[in-house]
Protein backbone atom coordinates (compact mmCIF):
# COMPACT_ATOMS: atom_id res chain seq x y z
CA UNK A 1 0.00 0.00 0.00
CA UNK A 2 1.24 3.42 -1.09
CA UNK A 3 1.48 6.25 1.14
CA UNK A 4 -1.14 8.05 -1.25
CA UNK A 5 -3.45 5.18 0.04
CA UNK A 6 -2.77 5.39 3.66
CA UNK A 7 -3.83 8.78 3.72
CA UNK A 8 -7.48 10.18 5.18
CA UNK A 9 -9.45 11.52 2.64
CA UNK A 10 -11.47 14.92 1.96
CA UNK A 11 -13.81 15.91 0.05
CA UNK A 12 -14.31 18.20 -2.71
CA UNK A 13 -16.22 20.53 -1.20
CA UNK A 14 -14.59 20.45 1.64
CA UNK A 15 -11.12 21.20 -0.12
CA UNK A 16 -12.89 23.87 -1.86
CA UNK A 17 -14.11 25.53 1.64
CA UNK A 18 -10.86 25.44 3.18
CA UNK A 19 -7.91 25.96 0.45
CA UNK A 20 -9.97 26.65 -2.98
CA UNK A 21 -6.19 29.32 -3.13
CA UNK A 22 -7.38 31.00 -6.35
CA UNK A 23 -4.93 33.42 -5.68
CA UNK A 24 -1.74 31.68 -4.32
CA UNK A 25 1.90 31.37 -3.81
CA UNK A 26 3.04 27.95 -5.67
CA UNK A 27 6.29 26.01 -5.65
CA UNK A 28 6.82 23.46 -8.38
CA UNK A 29 9.02 20.20 -7.89
CA UNK A 30 9.84 17.19 -10.10
CA UNK A 31 10.76 14.10 -8.22
CA UNK A 32 11.46 10.50 -9.41
CA UNK A 33 8.15 8.56 -9.27
CA UNK A 34 10.31 6.42 -6.53
CA UNK A 35 10.59 9.07 -4.24
CA UNK A 36 6.67 9.72 -3.65
CA UNK A 37 6.17 8.01 -0.73
CA UNK A 38 9.23 8.96 1.47
CA UNK A 39 8.31 12.67 0.85
CA UNK A 40 4.71 12.07 2.00
CA UNK A 41 5.37 9.89 4.98
CA UNK A 42 5.04 11.32 8.77
CA UNK A 43 3.39 14.60 7.67
CA UNK A 44 0.76 15.35 10.04
CA UNK A 45 -2.86 16.29 9.12
CA UNK A 46 -2.02 15.79 5.61
CA UNK A 47 -5.66 14.27 4.06
CA UNK A 48 -6.12 13.13 -0.17
CA UNK A 49 -9.07 14.22 -1.76
CA UNK A 50 -11.22 11.37 -3.00
CA UNK A 51 -13.96 11.60 -5.43
CA UNK A 52 -16.12 8.61 -6.00
CA UNK A 53 -13.27 6.34 -3.92
CA UNK A 54 -10.91 7.56 -6.85
CA UNK A 55 -7.84 9.41 -5.35
CA UNK A 56 -6.84 10.31 -8.48
CA UNK A 57 -8.28 11.80 -11.61
CA UNK A 58 -7.76 12.38 -14.86
CA UNK A 59 -6.67 16.20 -16.34
CA UNK A 60 -7.13 17.81 -20.26
CA UNK A 61 -6.20 21.30 -20.94
CA UNK A 62 -6.20 22.97 -24.12
CA UNK A 63 -3.65 25.93 -24.03
CA UNK A 64 -5.18 29.20 -26.17
CA UNK A 65 -2.14 31.98 -27.66
CA UNK A 66 -2.10 34.65 -30.31
CA UNK A 67 -0.90 33.40 -33.73
CA UNK A 68 2.84 34.73 -32.75
CA UNK A 69 2.97 33.02 -29.23
CA UNK A 70 2.50 36.30 -27.10
CA UNK A 71 1.51 33.91 -23.87
CA UNK A 72 4.60 31.64 -24.29
CA UNK A 73 7.00 34.59 -24.76
CA UNK A 74 5.86 36.64 -21.77
CA UNK A 75 6.90 33.12 -19.58
CA UNK A 76 9.62 32.18 -21.36
CA UNK A 77 11.51 35.87 -20.94
CA UNK A 78 9.63 36.04 -17.47
CA UNK A 79 7.97 39.52 -18.61
CA UNK A 80 6.09 41.42 -15.85
CA UNK A 81 2.75 41.26 -17.36
CA UNK A 82 2.55 37.01 -18.15
CA UNK A 83 -0.86 35.26 -18.83
CA UNK A 84 -2.30 32.41 -20.05
CA UNK A 85 -5.74 31.43 -21.29
CA UNK A 86 -6.46 27.69 -21.26
CA UNK A 87 -9.67 25.10 -21.06
CA UNK A 88 -9.81 22.53 -18.48
CA UNK A 89 -11.71 19.19 -18.41
CA UNK A 90 -12.26 16.77 -15.77
CA UNK A 91 -11.82 14.07 -18.03
CA UNK A 92 -13.50 11.13 -15.17
CA UNK A 93 -16.76 13.64 -15.38
CA UNK A 94 -16.81 15.85 -18.12
CA UNK A 95 -16.71 19.27 -16.62
CA UNK A 96 -15.35 21.83 -18.05
CA UNK A 97 -13.78 25.48 -17.28
CA UNK A 98 -12.34 28.61 -19.62
CA UNK A 99 -9.70 29.72 -17.11
CA UNK A 100 -7.22 32.53 -17.28
CA UNK A 101 -4.25 32.85 -14.86
CA UNK A 102 -2.09 35.82 -14.70
CA UNK A 103 0.71 37.39 -12.16
CA UNK A 104 -0.69 39.44 -9.07
CA UNK A 105 1.40 41.45 -6.71
CA UNK A 106 4.70 40.39 -5.30
CA UNK A 107 4.52 37.74 -7.77
CA UNK A 108 1.42 35.06 -6.75
CA UNK A 109 -0.65 33.35 -9.58
CA UNK A 110 -4.19 34.37 -10.01
CA UNK A 111 -6.73 32.28 -11.42
CA UNK A 112 -9.92 33.14 -12.38
CA UNK A 113 -13.00 30.49 -14.10
CA UNK A 114 -15.75 30.71 -16.03
CA UNK A 115 -17.75 27.38 -16.93
CA UNK A 116 -18.12 25.92 -20.22
CA UNK A 117 -19.38 23.35 -22.31
CA UNK A 118 -18.62 21.26 -26.02
CA UNK A 119 -15.95 22.13 -28.33
CA UNK A 120 -16.79 26.05 -28.74
CA UNK A 121 -14.88 26.95 -25.20
CA UNK A 122 -12.19 26.54 -27.79
CA UNK A 123 -13.40 30.14 -30.24
CA UNK A 124 -13.41 32.93 -27.24
CA UNK A 125 -16.29 35.29 -28.74
CA UNK A 126 -19.46 37.02 -27.20
CA UNK A 127 -19.95 36.41 -23.56
CA UNK A 128 -16.84 34.55 -23.01
CA UNK A 129 -14.83 36.74 -25.00
CA UNK A 130 -15.55 39.81 -23.16
CA UNK A 131 -14.78 37.69 -19.44
CA UNK A 132 -11.12 36.93 -21.00
CA UNK A 133 -10.77 40.85 -22.19
CA UNK A 134 -11.62 41.75 -18.79
CA UNK A 135 -9.85 39.81 -17.02
CA UNK A 136 -6.19 40.62 -18.64
CA UNK A 137 -7.15 44.36 -18.26
CA UNK A 138 -7.40 43.78 -14.93
CA UNK A 139 -3.63 42.21 -14.78
CA UNK A 140 -2.90 45.39 -17.21
CA UNK A 141 -2.58 42.90 -20.41
CA UNK A 142 -4.46 45.06 -22.86
CA UNK A 143 -3.17 44.23 -26.12
CA UNK A 144 -4.46 40.66 -26.12
CA UNK A 145 -8.02 40.02 -28.64
CA UNK A 146 -9.05 37.14 -27.24
CA UNK A 147 -10.83 36.23 -30.21
CA UNK A 148 -8.11 36.03 -31.92
CA UNK A 149 -6.49 32.95 -29.47
CA UNK A 150 -6.25 29.70 -31.13
CA UNK A 151 -5.18 26.68 -29.70
CA UNK A 152 -1.76 25.50 -29.21
CA UNK A 153 -1.27 22.85 -27.24
CA UNK A 154 -2.89 19.90 -25.80
CA UNK A 155 -1.81 18.61 -22.26
CA UNK A 156 -2.96 15.59 -20.35
CA UNK A 157 -2.14 13.58 -17.04
CA UNK A 158 -3.54 12.22 -14.13
CA UNK A 159 -3.65 13.95 -10.82
CA UNK A 160 -3.68 13.54 -7.05
CA UNK A 161 -4.90 16.21 -4.52
CA UNK A 162 -3.61 16.86 -1.16
CA UNK A 163 -5.23 19.32 1.98
CA UNK A 164 -2.31 20.16 4.13
CA UNK A 165 -2.49 20.62 8.07
CA UNK A 166 -4.20 23.86 8.83
CA UNK A 167 -6.11 24.04 5.84
CA UNK A 168 -4.75 26.91 4.15
CA UNK A 169 -2.65 24.92 1.73
CA UNK A 170 -2.75 22.27 -0.77
CA UNK A 171 -0.71 20.72 -2.99
CA UNK A 172 -0.85 18.28 -6.47
CA UNK A 173 0.83 15.54 -7.61
CA UNK A 174 0.49 14.62 -11.65
CA UNK A 175 1.76 11.94 -13.09
CA UNK A 176 2.03 10.37 -16.97
CA UNK A 177 2.26 13.93 -18.43
CA UNK A 178 2.01 13.81 -21.94
CA UNK A 179 1.69 16.94 -24.79
CA UNK A 180 0.35 16.76 -28.02
CA UNK A 181 0.62 19.77 -30.64
CA UNK A 182 0.49 19.89 -34.83
CA UNK A 183 4.58 19.54 -34.04
CA UNK A 184 3.80 15.45 -32.51
CA UNK A 185 3.63 14.16 -29.49
CA UNK A 186 5.66 14.27 -26.22
CA UNK A 187 5.23 11.78 -23.03
CA UNK A 188 7.08 11.32 -19.61
CA UNK A 189 6.98 8.40 -17.38
CA UNK A 190 8.26 7.67 -13.74
CA UNK A 191 8.31 11.58 -13.11
CA UNK A 192 6.06 13.72 -10.80
CA UNK A 193 5.35 17.44 -10.95
CA UNK A 194 4.83 17.99 -7.25
CA UNK A 195 2.95 21.66 -6.73
CA UNK A 196 2.53 23.09 -3.19
CA UNK A 197 0.01 26.23 -2.76
CA UNK A 198 -0.51 28.54 -0.39
CA UNK A 199 -1.92 31.64 0.84
CA UNK A 200 1.59 32.53 2.30
CA UNK A 201 4.81 32.91 1.03
CA UNK A 202 6.17 31.13 3.88
CA UNK A 203 7.32 26.97 3.14
CA UNK A 204 4.97 24.92 4.82
CA UNK A 205 5.87 20.62 5.89
CA UNK A 206 6.04 19.69 2.38
CA UNK A 207 8.15 22.10 1.07
CA UNK A 208 10.27 21.31 4.19
CA UNK A 209 10.19 17.91 3.84
CA UNK A 210 11.09 17.91 0.30
CA UNK A 211 13.94 20.26 1.09
CA UNK A 212 15.03 17.52 3.52
CA UNK A 213 15.31 15.04 0.83
CA UNK A 214 17.52 17.41 -1.67
CA UNK A 215 14.57 18.19 -3.81
CA UNK A 216 14.55 21.74 -4.76
CA UNK A 217 11.79 24.54 -6.25
CA UNK A 218 12.36 23.68 -10.14
CA UNK A 219 10.97 26.08 -13.20
CA UNK A 220 8.68 24.02 -15.02
CA UNK A 221 4.69 25.37 -16.40
CA UNK A 222 3.27 22.80 -18.44
CA UNK A 223 2.48 24.91 -21.46
CA UNK A 224 6.05 26.22 -21.68
CA UNK A 225 8.13 22.98 -21.24
CA UNK A 226 5.45 21.54 -23.71
CA UNK A 227 5.30 23.77 -26.18
CA UNK A 228 9.38 24.25 -26.38
CA UNK A 229 9.80 20.61 -27.00
CA UNK A 230 7.57 20.07 -30.03
CA UNK A 231 8.53 23.23 -31.51
CA UNK A 232 11.38 22.90 -33.39
CA UNK A 233 12.57 26.82 -34.23
CA UNK A 234 11.65 27.81 -30.43
CA UNK A 235 14.25 27.91 -27.57
CA UNK A 236 13.86 26.23 -24.49
CA UNK A 237 14.71 29.41 -22.64
CA UNK A 238 13.99 29.12 -18.97
CA UNK A 239 12.98 25.55 -19.18
CA UNK A 240 16.18 24.31 -20.60
CA UNK A 241 17.65 22.72 -17.73
CA UNK A 242 14.41 21.03 -16.66
CA UNK A 243 14.44 19.28 -20.03
CA UNK A 244 17.74 18.67 -20.15
CA UNK A 245 18.36 17.32 -16.47
CA UNK A 246 14.86 16.73 -14.81
CA UNK A 247 13.41 14.97 -18.00
CA UNK A 248 15.31 13.75 -21.02
CA UNK A 249 16.22 10.82 -19.69
CA UNK A 250 12.21 9.62 -19.29
CA UNK A 251 11.13 11.35 -21.96
CA UNK A 252 9.32 10.08 -25.00
CA UNK A 253 9.17 12.39 -28.35
CA UNK A 254 7.82 12.18 -31.40
CA UNK A 255 8.10 15.32 -33.71
CA UNK A 256 8.22 16.27 -36.96
CA UNK A 257 4.56 14.71 -38.03
CA UNK A 258 1.22 15.75 -37.32
CA UNK A 259 -0.78 14.62 -33.97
Amino acid sequence: MSAVDRLPTVSLAELNERAELLTRTDRKYVIPAGDLDAVLTGIPGMRVLEIDGRRSSRYESTYLDTVDLDSWTSAAHRRRRRWKVRTRTYADSGERWLEVKTRGRRGVTVKERLPGSGDDILVIDGGAGAWVRGRLAAAHVHDVDPAGLVATLHTSYRRTTLLLDGDTARATIDRDLRWVSGHGTAEVGDVLVVETKSASARPGPLDRRLWELGHRPTRISKYGTGLALLTPDLQGNRWHRVTSQHLASRLTLHTGVLA
